[in-house]
Order: structure tokens, then C-alpha cells, then sequence
């Protein structure tokens, strides 16, 4: 083999040695991008997680405040009403103290449903808006690699 050629292969192998090298580089710098991304990915998930979970943490305690609040006021309310009763002068006083006991207490009973299911569905969309957010990120990540 003459000097020309072997200079000639010895460029040959080099160029291919550090075209070789540049593509390792490059699919490592890649692989390394992916993985730094799903790391962060994986994160935002786990932050989610908690996000949700602090959510149903304070509405479950709203709920349960506004639970003893009702349950403390109908209870004062059944105890008027026996008081009430019991320093009636007449059946008819009776009749009148207990219809409006009933009346108030289907009238509190209504007004407290329809408030605690305003705060269910509140908590509901409270607790479920992170995890539906990263829901959202995950289908925008995999149409994006498209």
C-alpha cells in the first residue's frame, strides 16, 4: 500500500471514527433531553397529586364545618321547639309551635342541601382541576411528538 493510500484510509477511518462519535453525541444529548423532560413530566404529575389531594383535604374540612354548623343549629332549633311545647297553653298552641317547627326545619333542611351540594360540586372541580390539567399536558406532550 502506498503512502497515499494509507493516508487516504487513515482520513477515511477519522472521518468516520468522529462521524460516529458526533451521532453518539448527538442521540446521547437526545436521550438525555427525554429523560430530563419525563423527569419534569413525572414531577408536575406528583405536584398535581398533591395539589388534589390538599384540595380534598380543605373542602373536606369545609364540608365537615358546614356538617356540625347545620347539625348544631337544627339541634338549638329542636330544643326551642320542645320549650316551646312544653309552655303551651293549648293544644292549639301546640299544633301552631310544631307546624312551625316543621316548616323551618324543611325550609333550613332545603336551604342546607342545596348549599352543601354547591360545596360537593365546588370540591369536586376544586380536586379534580390539577389532575385534569396534567391530563391535558400529557395528550398536548404526545401530539406534539407526533
Amino acid at each position: 500500500m502506498t503512502k497515499a493510500q494509507t493516508t487516504a484510509v487513515n482520513e477515511t477511518i477519522e472521518n468516520i471514527t468522529a462521524a460516529g462519535n458526533e451521532a453518539f453525541k448527538e442521540g446521547f444529548e437526545k436521550s438525555l433531553k427525554s429523560v430530563n423532560e419525563i423527569n419534569s413530566f413525572a414531577k408536575d404529575n406528583v405536584d398535581a397529586v398533591i395539589a388534589s389531594a390538599t384540595a380534598a383535604g380543605k373542602n373536606a374540612e369545609t364540608l365537615n364545618a358546614n356538617a356540625v354548623a347545620y347539625a348544631k343549629t337544627s339541634m338549638e332549633s329542636a330544643v326551642a321547639a320542645t320549650k316551646a311545647l312544653t309552655t303551651a297553653k293549648s293544644v292549639q298552641d301546640m299544633i301552631e309551635v310544631q307546624t312551625d317547627f316543621v316548616k323551618s326545619s324543611m325550609d333550613m333542611f332545603l336551604g342546607e342541601l342545596n348549599k352543601t351540594t354547591d360545596l360537593y360540586a365546588g370540591a369536586v372541580k376544586e380536586v379534580a382541576k390539577p389532575i385534569n390539567d396534567r391530563f391535558a399536558a400529557s395528550v398536548e406532550m404526545v401530539q406534539s411528538a407526533r
